[in-house]
């Protein structure tokens, strides 16, 4: 982009860059990725359990935060850390336990649970099956919804993303047994799309949302009928297995006792034991096991991610150069976002909850599930269709949650990445355009105050959304990440070919996942290239083309499996999306014409307007301030004495408000909008507002800045940047 003009840049990015009492992180951006990689490594993928996770969160944020040694000495050194610590955890892994788990789903005879699992296991699970679901109150398979109708196991035992590394006998093998709660459990099957019940018709339901003191740690409760097996091999002998609830115990010649225990009780593991099957029932009634290992095996299991941690420290000992002061503000901030997560489901962290049925989630997981084995089995064309021949349904969060199972096995914690890394992306944004004060201010408020629900602008919308496994927050997450990497740390710094081939690529990664957000990233796209073109800047031009050409990806999948030229999705147009097409406004001008005040088509755009400036609170009561909002982005971007960035992304904006016109106002599809809406106003509100404010008001104004005691806040945001930048000058306070 063109700079603006010398001394008219009144509102500008915001004020000179602080002192630091120390000397900023070299960018680093390729060594950096590098070093997580190597860590990624070492903590031996898939990443599914939180101890492993959290020592992945902590070398991100070192890595990130810190400088990277260039010293080949050092890098061969970590080279040679990384194969002793993998290596050691290959050879010195913890025995492991073969497990496998399904759905249990019977509607007569036949079926391949009954022709795979062994006769009287089978035959003791059918009786309970019956007896809980007799087949004289079942639902009606023709009825849309059924479970009858929806589909039954395809195999004895469910696949599962954990197993995909392990060439497990059955779902996966694990190294211990401890759930009270499936959801704990990670039981993958719970999302395949074969279960898409509809709870309002089956008399089976998926689950349910359960409430109070309990609920924060046990969010959710499986209602599916389920079972658990296990086969241990002969170190577990000694081991003691406890449980509540309903047990198949096998004996000789597949012969099964049954055993229930109402409170946790254990059973110690025999050598007559090894090699048998254990099989845990969930089908009438909960169930709870744990496994108490021996002193040896106990050793083993805490010897593994033990290694894991010593390796990852080495790595960062050897190549990293920590800054802990530049840590405090992310540690902060992934804090206050797991707390929020937690609040708003705690199954997100770790776990598997069972996704609403007809949910978007439910879809793109259910999807994801039927390509990953496809993708394992080698058949690449038919896992690159991802389940459709012509998309209809927004195409990236599929194949996202593939690359998620094949990081993160049987979790979501690849979004949970996502939704973690949301704060920083809309921080900087935020320090991009305004003071130090402003940004905190502003990302406390985002993060930490519900206020901002009303204008769509609060991190609990964005982790709503995320823990049911909609698209929308991964897809804002990546837009604005594109966006910092467009606009850069200033209005004056030198932005290469390399950041606009990164900013290209997440830009066609965010309409890949949501290509609702079309309108204002072909703006920006638009604007930033015209603006390289004009300052010569052609290699940054081309980066920027090539590094958002994968977008075509989309329209390539359409023709090539369904012959069809659609460039995105084919819903664009549909009519329960495209709900006020433009026939409709020429509908209501000509109603207007005739003077007709209660046209049909005037009441109907009158309603879609209402509805659009509403926002995603769905307030009407917010219309008045969201259309003031509005008025104030069209104000930034025509005046010429702007930060062109700052123009560029005000067009960029209202561009992206019009798609409220024409199609539904759920709050979800437009988060984007309208946080983008939030950050050109707060930095009107810094360049132009506060100035009309004192104008307009100067005796309040006067007496606001002769206030002696600042209040709690203010002291609260001055100590917060003091202590992100210690060395830099003093703030002027908000007005």
């Amino acid at each position: 982009m063109p700079s603006a003009r010398p001394g008219l840049s009144t509102l500008t990015s915001a004020e000179p860059r602080d002192r630091f009492c120390e000397p900023p992180p070299r960018q680093q951006p390729w060594a950096k990725l590098a070093v997580l990689l190597l860590a990624l490594v070492v903590l031996l993928p898939p990443i599914n359990d939180l101890f492993r996770y959290g020592l992945l969160l902590v070398a991100a944020v070192l890595v990130v935060t810190g400088s990277v040694t260039m010293r080949r000495r050092r890098w061969i050194i970590a080279f040679v850390a990384v194969a002793l610590a993998v290596s050691a955890q290959i050879f010195l892994a913890a025995p492991r336990i073969e497990e496998g788990h399904n759905v249990f789903l019977i509607d007569g005879p036949g079926g391949v649970l009954e022709a795979s699992l062994p006769r009287q296991a089978f035959r003791l699970m059918a009786a309970e099956f019956d007896a809980t679901y007799p087949p004289s109150h079942r639902c009606d398979p023709a009825v849309f919804g059924c479970w009858r109708g929806e589909g039954f196991p395809d195999r004895a035992f469910a696949f599962s993303a954990d197993g995909i590394y392990g060439r497990p006998a059955y779902s996966r093998r694990v190294t211990g047994i401890d759930f009270s709660d499936p959801v704990w459990l990670r039981l993958g099957f719970l999302n395949e799309q074969r279960y898409n019940w509809n709870a309002a018709v089956s008399d089976i339901d998926r689950a349910a949302r359960n409430r109070g003191l309990t609920a924060v740690l046990h969010p959710w409760h499986v209602r599916m009928p389920w079972f658990v097996a296990y086969r241990f091999p002969a170190d577990f002998i000694g081991s003691r297995l406890c449980w509540r609830g309903e047990v198949l115990w096998e004996r000789a010649a597949e012969q099964f006792e049954v055993i229930s225990h109402p409170m946790m009780e254990c059973r110690a593991l025999t050598d007559e034991d090894i090699g048998r099957r254990i099989f845990g029932v969930a089908i009438e009634r909960g169930l709870a096991m744990r496994l108490a290992p021996s002193p040896s095996i106990a050793f083993r299991q805490r010897l593994e991610p033990a290694l894991a941690f010593a390796g990852l420290a080495g790595l960062l000992v050897l190549l990293v150069r920590v800054r802990a002061r530049a840590t405090v503000l992310p540690f902060a901030l992934i804090a206050i976002t797991l707390v929020v997560v937690v609040l708003n489901d705690a199954s997100f962290i770790g776990g598997v909850r069972p996704f609403d049925g007809g949910d978007d989630g439910l879809v793109y997981d259910g999807y994801a599930r039927t390509m990953l084995p496809q993708l394992l089995a080698g058949n690449l064309a038919e896992a690159l269709r991802g389940g459709e021949n012509v998309f209809f349904f927004t195409p990236g969060m599929r194949y996202l949650r593939v690359t998620e199972h094949l990081l993160f096995g049987e979790s979501y914690l690849g979004y949970l990445s996502l939704i973690l890394a949301l704060p920083f992306v809309v921080f900087f944004l935020f320090r991009r355009f305004l003071p130090l004060r402003w940004a905190v201010a502003l990302i406390a408020i985002f993060v930490a105050v519900p206020i901002g629900v009303l204008f769509g602008s609060s991190l609990v919308q964005y982790v709503k959304w995320a823990a049911r496994g909609f698209a929308d927050p991964a897809a804002y997450t990546f837009f604005l990440a594109g966006l910092v990497l467009l606009v850069g740390r200033s209005e004056s710094a030198r932005r290469g070919a390399g950041s606009a081939f990164g900013a290209g690529l997440l830009l066609a990664l965010a309409l890949f996942v949501r290509p609702n957000i079309a309108p204002a990233t072909g703006m920006l796209l638009a604007g930033a290239g015209l603006g390289a073109l004009r300052q010569g800047a052609y290699g940054r031009a081309a980066a920027l083309v090539l590094g958002f050409l994968p977008v075509l990806g989309m329209a390539l999948h359409n023709w090539l499996y369904g012959g069809a030229v659609v460039l995105f999705t084919s819903t664009a147009a549909h009519p329960g999306a495209l709900i006020a097409p433009p026939s409709l406004y020429l509908g209501a001008l000509g109603e207007l014409a005739q003077a007709q005040l209660y046209g049909a088509h005037l009441e109907r755009a009158i309603r879609q307007i209402g509805g659009w400036l509403a926002g995603p609170s769905e307030w009407p009561g917010m219309a008045p301030i969201n259309a003031a909002a509005i008025v104030i982005v069209l104000r930034v971007a025509l005046w010429r004495r702007a930060d062109p960035w700052l123009r560029l992304l005000a067009t960029a904006t209202l561009t992206q408000q019009c798609v409220g016109i024409f199609y539904l106002t759920a709050g979800r599809y437009h988060y984007l909008s309208w946080l983008l809406t939030l950050l050109v106003v707060a930095v009107w509100v810094h360049g132009e507002g506060v100035g009309l404010f004192r104008r307009a008001f100067p005796g309040l104004a006067a007496r606001i800045d002769k206030r002696r005691r600042p209040l709690p806040l203010a002291q609260a945001l001055d100590r917060a940047c003091r202590l992100l930048e210690p060395g830099g000058r003093r703030i002027r306070p908000l007005p």
